[in-house]
């Protein structure tokens, strides 16, 4: 099953919407994996205010707002 990884930070609004509308578009066909960015420096250096971003192997398919489509066409769904 893939996993879609989503970087957030705790008190973000626009990351709860986000997986909040993620996880009924892909119950069933892949796994979601939240990461604060801020218990990692990497991450945080990566993301900054850049969040919630969401990843497929590496890959970012949407950050700040939910793109369905990108995230249905990358699971082939």
């Amino acid at each position: 099953m893939p996993v879609l990884h989503v970087f957030s930070r705790q008190g973000c609004h626009l990351c709860d919407v986000l997986v909040e509308q993620l996880l009924p578009i892909v119950r069933g066909h892949a796994e979601v994996v939240v990461h604060d960015v801020d218990t990692r420096d990497d991450w945080r250096d990566t993301y900054g205010l850049r969040v919630p971003v969401i990843e497929l192997d590496g890959r970012c398919l949407c950050e700040f707002e939910l793109n369905r489509q990108s995230v249905i066409k990358a699971l082939g769904l």
